[in-house]
């Protein structure tokens, strides 16, 4: 377990829910429907889970450097609204557990506009050691500020599209 990071850290953010990251529905986004595709959904949350990483303090210096990455486990999307090519994004993310490997987020997706919300993902990521491309605990201060944020958000209720169940109404 690392320690340390041989590079200073970004401020921690630790407000309940999390609202740290923007996006734009992109031309290239945007499928035949005239709607953002169901890929780019995936995309769109991936750049929110990164921007969490990043305020772990585990962004491009973490692989760069050589010291680990993280990878996604598992993702769950729901589609709740349509949105289209140039619709403001705004993204909230709550911690809803971790331990010394992994955390499991759960992200909203809304049209930063209008406040509608258009999506969410429910993902767990771990934490991978660079060298043996194995699951490898946090490093110290990663988990020291999961602890910081673990203490805004876990008075947060659970979100009602958490730990949903795939299938269809038997009738």
């Amino acid at each position: 377990m690392l320690q340390s990071l041989p590079y200073e850290l970004p401020e921690l953010i630790t407000r309940a829910p999390l609202d740290t990251h923007r996006s734009t529905v992109l031309p290239e986004w945007v499928d035949w429907n005239g709607h953002m595709n169901v890929a780019f959904y995936v995309t769109a949350f991936d750049q929110a889970s990164g921007a969490f990483m990043r305020n772990m303090g585990l962004g491009r210096r973490y692989v760069d450097g050589k010291l680990g990455m993280t990878f996604v486990l598992e993702t769950h999307v729901t589609y709740d609204r349509e949105l289209r090519e140039g619709a403001p994004l705004r993204f909230t993310t709550q911690l809803l557990a971790r331990d010394a490997k992994k955390v499991h987020l759960f992200h909203e997706m809304y049209h930063a506009d209008q406040d509608y919300l258009a999506a969410t993902n429910e993902t767990i990521l771990m934490n991978i050691d660079y060298t043996s491309r194995r699951s490898g605990p946090w490093p110290v201060p990663v988990t020291e500020r999961l602890d910081a944020i673990w203490e805004t958000h876990k008075v947060l209720p659970k979100p009602a599209k958490a730990g949903r169940v795939m299938g269809l109404a038997k009738r």
